[in-house]
């Protein structure tokens, strides 16, 4: 058997072989980016899946906006860190969607808490700037005058 150049059986398994290598790199690459994209960072304090509400207040401070929402599910208890549902039925669970502006030139990050605890964090567009409450005020109080 006469083989030229780069078509010997060796030749072709080392090019299946960098394939399989870029693809696999390829693939971790995206696992890294989604697994870092259910965390935040507030101050030097970085949070994530599981946290607590009052957490993310004491390390965040107040959100820019609160939405509050239902949903049902069976009722569920944790027992050694394994969560477990029961029952035929279905129970109200609340839903509490924070969005945080951290002004202009940073993005806006929006936290998804069920039943307390975070469940998802999505990074939004960059933030924009907030009038202080003094000038709102004054603000609205030259309009009135004017009309």
């Amino acid at each position: 058997m006469l083989f030229i150049g780069n078509s010997s059986p060796q030749g072709h398994s080392d090019a299946m072989r960098a394939l399989v290598s870029a693809t696999l790199g390829a693939l971790l690459l995206v696992m890294a980016s989604t697994a870092s994209a259910d965390n935040m960072r507030c101050g030097s304090k970085l949070l994530g899946s599981g946290d607590p509400r009052v957490k993310v207040r004491q390390f965040c401070g107040e959100p820019a906006d609160v939405q509050t929402r239902y949903i049902l599910r069976r009722p569920t208890f944790n027992h050694g860190g394994r969560i477990y549902s029961y029952g035929d039925g279905y129970v109200e669970v609340p839903v509490e969607i924070w969005t945080y502006n951290f002004g202009p030139y940073k993005l806006m990050r929006q936290v998804r808490f069920v039943d307390g605890f975070v469940e998802e964090i999505e990074t939004l567009g960059y933030g924009y700037h907030t009038a202080p409450a003094s000038t709102a005020d004054a603000d609205s109080g030259r309009r009135d005058t004017y009309r």
